[in-house]
């Protein structure tokens, strides 16, 4: 993994990247970021285990796994700014996110003035086909078992693109860029974090 090759060709896309040596440090700098603003989040390993959520302004975040529900996602999705993660960043710059519900893709394309992305550079895969495996074959296997299903990656930790009504890879983005009139900003930590 070539972790200047990416930052520079994510910068070369139009993203702003910034890096951290540790988790604990990105959330400081996010918290502060943030400061007076509504903030949506997206399901996200790497935001939990970095503790994020606890830094932000009570009242002002909204995110599912802490508070479930329809206004929340709701809330969410009409925040100033959204945090998401990254289930693979290519060296190219290319930045690889698959889903479900849909709530964390459409939080990453629309209706936000900023957006975060916050992956560790575990994350990163040397080329558009190897980071299309890892978000298949890694992250979303992983996070399968997060939920009581019977699809056929939660048995054997491979992708079979199942239809199966219980599958929660439902949709794949591939962010190029940045989405017109809506920054983003790349938050990578050097900590192995996340799925």
């Amino acid at each position: 993994m070539n972790i200047e090759k990416t930052v520079r060709n994510l910068e070369l896309r139009g993203f702003k990247v910034s890096r951290f040596s540790t988790g604990a440090e990105a959330a400081e700098y996010l918290a502060q970021a943030l400061k007076g603003q509504t903030v949506g989040i997206g399901g996200s390993k790497t935001v939990d285990q970095i503790g994020l959520y606890d830094k932000l302004e009570e009242g002002k975040v909204f995110w599912h796994w802490r508070v479930p529900g329809d206004a929340t996602y709701a809330s969410a999705a009409a925040a100033d700014a959204y945090i998401t993660g990254a289930n693979a960043i290519d060296e190219d710059g290319e930045i690889l996110n698959i889903d479900g519900r849909g709530n964390r893709l459409a939080g990453q394309l629309f209706g936000h003035k900023k957006v975060y992305v916050v992956a560790s550079v575990a994350k990163i895969c040397p080329d558009f086909d190897s980071a299309l495996y890892r978000a298949r074959n890694t992250a979303a296997t992983q996070n399968v078992q997060r939920f009581p299903s019977d699809t056929p990656c939660k048995i054997d930790g491979k992708c079979h693109d199942c239809r199966s009504p219980q599958r929660i890879c439902n949709a794949l983005v591939v962010l190029w860029g940045p989405m017109m009139g809506m920054e983003t900003e790349v938050v990578l930590i050097d900590e192995t974090l996340g799925m």
